[in-house]
């Protein structure tokens, strides 16, 4: 009974150590979880917190200087999320000159050239010389593709008098663009994130500035990326469309000039000189008009004059005539 009694002890005892250990285990592994939820939780918290530790600064200077760090970590992101454009971006163009008879139907014919191959004109300026010769200043814009055909045809519609082209390689600032836009993209949007969780008046004015400055920037960009698109998917071709120098030449050479010459030269010569006398007497005919009016006026006063001193020797006359008879 000894023997049997001090091995049931024993077996409820190791029973007993056994539970207790296991349920020490299961505290054990409890507290554990509790710890790391609670550590969890705290970090969330201090996440959550630290934008609002930001914006505690006074005037929102902490969101403000945070704005240059976040903008460099945005380039850095956008320098390497930025797609490489395939191949390379030139903008083409070219100046013509040519001389043609008729400069109507040459202007016709380039405007035709142009619209066949998907280009257009961008402006056109006539100017006529006289009744029948005119000169044209054409702008046009072809697609880069059909920019040497068409480069042909303009330079074979009459006589090219001169011609310069240029090509100029973009493609680095194409690709400095796109990746500028993406950047300035990612910056933007940030700024949005930090107003959302703005609480302060503060905070947020300044972060509207901010917000309003970049979308600024990046409009900008993207006006210098379409502009780069458009100069780079059409060339631009500037031409000249002249009429011939002397109308009607044909290429002979000057003759000596003979007696019709001699005779028409001096005729015009004549009546220039006759034109001038007349321009001179026009301009003199109002003095030689005073002057004349002057003399007859002088003379009609020297006149009435002399008869007035006159007058007396007549009217004496008689009277002596009478003294003599009388006496």
């Amino acid at each position: 009974m000894d023997v049997g009694s001090k091995s049931g002890r024993s077996f409820v005892r190791a029973r007993a150590a056994l539970v207790a250990g296991s349920l020490g285990l299961l505290l054990a592994v409890g507290g554990c979880g509790a710890s790391g939820d609670s550590s969890s939780d705290g970090a969330k918290a201090d996440v959550k917190s630290a934008p609002r530790e930001g914006f505690a600064d006074e005037d929102g200077g902490a969101a403000a200087s945070a704005a240059p760090e976040e903008q460099a970590d945005g380039k850095a992101a956008g320098k390497k999320a930025a797609p490489k454009p395939g191949g390379t971006h030139v903008i083409r163009t070219a100046t013509l000159s040519v001389e043609v008879k008729n400069v109507p139907k040459a202007v016709a014919a380039a405007r035709g050239a142009a619209e066949g191959a998907g280009g257009l004109v961008a402006s056109e300026n006539t100017e006529r010389l006289d009744d029948t010769y005119e000169t044209s200043h054409l702008v046009l814009r072809v697609p880069q593709e059909r920019f040497q055909e068409v480069l042909r045809e303009l330079a074979g519609s009459g006589k090219l008098l001169s011609r310069t082209s240029n090509a100029k390689d973009v493609t680095d600032q194409v690709v400095d663009v796109e990746s500028r836009i993406s950047t300035q993209r990612a910056s933007v949007a940030r700024v949005r994130e930090l107003m959302d969780q703005a609480e302060k008046i503060s905070d947020v004015v300044a972060l509207e500035g901010e917000l309003s400055s970049r979308q600024s920037d990046l409009e900008s960009l993207l006006a210098q990326q379409a502009s780069l698109k458009d100069r780079t998917s059409l060339a631009t071709i500037t031409l000249d469309l002249t009429p011939p120098d002397t109308p009607g030449d044909d290429g002979s050479k000057d003759e000596d000039p003979g007696f019709l010459d001699a005779l028409g030269g001096g005729w015009d010569a004549f009546v220039t000189m006759l034109r001038w006398i007349a321009v001179a007497f026009g301009a003199a005919f109002p003095f030689l008009l005073t002057a004349a009016l002057a003399v007859v006026v002088w003379r009609v006063l020297r006149k009435r004059k002399a008869d007035r001193s006159a007058a007396p020797a007549v009217t004496a006359a008689p009277a002596g005539k009478d003294g003599a008879s009388a006496s």
